[in-house]
């Protein structure tokens, strides 16, 4: 039997999704945060997780801090969300970080949905 179009592409969905999934637990393994949520499994459920003490663990990929509060971005390979912190700076670009905090869901246009972390703890490796 010969592959067609279609099969091609739904095989190469799977692949692109499990690529994903083991990119995030490697994340998660490395950076140290035990039971981390996969960023896109929150922001699907973003409701749901209002208000909830959540974990994350990925990749910083944009930071900034000023008077000792920082935003910074995570991206774990299934999405990116941005976490606030009130104490210990901006990590840098590029750190792999765990993270638990608070999800706070802002609001949601269409599919796409705003929310943040507030953290209460960071490791880094």
């Amino acid at each position: 039997m010969t592959a067609t179009p279609a099969m091609t592409r739904a095989a190469s969905r799977r692949f692109g999704r499990s690529a994903a999934i083991l990119a995030a637990a490697l994340l998660v393994s490395i950076a140290g945060c035990k039971g981390a949520t996969p960023i896109h499994d929150l922001l699907a459920n973003a409701a749901a997780q209002d208000g909830k003490t959540v974990r994350i663990a990925g990749k910083v990929e944009n930071s900034a801090g000023a008077f000792g509060y920082a935003v910074y971005r995570v991206n774990d390979g299934t999405g990116k969300i941005d976490v606030v912190a009130k104490t210990g700076g901006a990590p840098a670009q590029g750190t792999e970080v765990g993270v638990e905090g608070t999800f706070r869901q802002a609001f949601t246009i269409g599919t796409d949905v705003v929310a943040v972390i507030e953290e209460s703890k960071r490791s880094t490796r």
